[in-house]
């Protein structure tokens, strides 16, 4: 085993041993990372609403640009860090530190492009959108998302890059700081400083930015993680290239589809109720993240984990990995489905306490009662499109996707608000409907491309040398 700087990577040594203790052990500090993560996002909603519904439909509009803005970085970490683990299985440091390197040059590009025309036309875009008369407040709150891009694309980036060496625990460390600071800075600025939801955004820039002073610490000043970095005379590599966007530009469109989607939500939910409606859709779509937020976490441990074993040509490795993570996400979500049906009328008047949002209550409860019992299944198809990322199928992973978040959920939203007259009761159960089917069709799917790679004969690449 290679040693960087003064420290051996002991998340190379978990990859290479038992795929199920491996996939515990990358996926538990995930796991808690991301539900912390997205206990922030609930906070933070909490807080806003207490400025009214109007201010949770304004979050609600900014919302699919701030998920695209997490959906491009994701995406290209996604992309480098699947690259970088079937490297590193296939003995090839130096090449992983280059994709590392390209990584971080082409995250730079994708912050000029993404941020520079949202901040010239904001407002415009969100009275196009349908935001109407909150479309001061959605502007408000986004132009402060959008200045602050670098911050949200580089911890994602970052983050990606140590959990393609196995270093989950200090990008869990990262991430839990950035989300307890955001927590503590939300009614500071929101309330005590009036700066009302201008101040949330504030906050989120603040604490991403902190994150990133510390991740930018470990990975290019101190220089003790396993991969290296060498800016100096960079030029870009056709063949990383192309390794990084197979992966990489699929899944971004694959998670922009899911922006997408809100989008086309958010204009069913308009058509057949009001910006009540996308308050209630706003609210309960963040209770059901943080619902949802182990599964990221266990689904950053198949990408990593699958794709190094990919490298080493271990098959056995890639389905055991995908068959034990799933079982694991489908009984832990089955579990918060329960609580969350349990408790919904606690969780909504969380939400729902103001003078000026109490009135959307009882809806949000069905919401929430609806939206959990769908819960169990995303662990079918989310970690079955990790599997392919981590092997380098990220055509697959987007067609899954696209199946699911753009036809089978719009398609099943549709039918029930208005064919069978359901309206916007009906929305929730065409989210749940279309979701379920389409994670069902993605895991058989992956199911039958594993079986084809433990087929004997099969050979989709070349032999893997050995790891150091």
């Amino acid at each position: 085993m290679k040693e960087t700087g003064n420290r051996k990577s002991s998340g190379m040594e978990t990859m290479l041993g038992d795929p199920k203790k491996a996939i515990v052990k990358l996926a538990v500090p995930m796991m808690f990372a991301m539900s912390i993560q997205t206990l922030y996002n609930l906070v933070d909603t909490f807080w806003v609403s207490g400025l009214g519904s109007d201010a949770l439909a304004a979050v609600g509009f900014v919302f699919p640009f701030f998920f695209a803005a997490i959906a491009l970085s994701n995406g290209l970490g996604i992309g480098g860090g699947s690259a970088i683990s079937r490297k590193l299985g296939a003995g090839n440091k130096q090449e992983a530190d280059n994709v590392a390197v390209h990584t971080m040059i082409l995250m730079l590009i994708l912050v000029l492009v993404f941020a520079i025309p949202l901040l010239i036309f904001a407002r415009s875009i969100f009275v196009s959108i349908g935001a109407g008369e909150t479309a001061a407040m959605a502007a408000s709150y986004g132009k402060v998302i959008f200045a602050g891009s670098l911050f949200l694309f580089f911890p994602n980036v970052a983050n990606a890059i140590l959990r393609s060496e196995g270093d989950t625990k200090r990008a869990m460390y990262a991430m839990v700081l950035g989300s307890v600071l955001n927590i503590i800075l939300d009614p500071i600025l929101i309330y005590w400083m009036g700066m009302g939801i201008a101040g949330a955004a504030w906050a989120t820039v603040i604490s991403l930015a902190v994150s990133s002073i510390f991740m930018s610490n470990w990975l290019f000043f101190r220089k003790d993680t396993y991969l290296s970095f060498d800016f100096k005379d960079f030029s870009f590599d056709r063949g990383i290239l192309r390794d990084i966007f197979k992966v990489g530009v699929p899944s971004s469109i694959q998670q922009v589809s899911m922006a997408l989607m809100m989008l086309f939500m958010n204009a069913i939910i308009i058509s057949v109720s009001d910006t009540d409606g996308v308050a209630i859709y706003t609210v309960g779509w963040r209770v059901a993240t943080i619902a949802i937020a182990p599964l990221i976490g266990i689904a950053t441990a198949v990408v990593t984990m699958t794709g190094f074993a990919y490298g080493q040509r271990s098959y056995e490795k890639v389905s055991s990995s995908h068959i034990y993570a799933t079982k694991i996400g489908f009984l832990v979500e089955s579990a918060v489905a329960v609580f969350t049906f349990i408790l919904a009328p606690q969780i909504a008047y969380v939400f729902t306490r103001s003078e000026s949002a109490i009135h959307i209550f009882p809806d949000l409860v069905t919401f929430l009662r609806i939206i959990c019992l769908f819960y169990p299944t995303v662990s079918l198809g989310m970690l079955s499109s990790s599997l392919f990322q981590g092997v380098g199928k990220g055509n697959y992973s987007l067609t899954a996707t696209i199946v699911r978040a753009i036809i089978l959920v719009p398609l099943f939203s549709f039918i029930f608000a208005f064919n069978l007259g359901f309206g916007l009761v009906g929305v929730w159960w065409g989210l749940v409907i279309g979701n379920s089917i389409g994670s069902i069709i993605t895991y058989i799917w992956a199911r039958v491309y594993v079986g084809g790679l433990l087929r004997p004969g099969s050979s989709p690449h070349a032999v893997a040398e050995p790891v150091e």
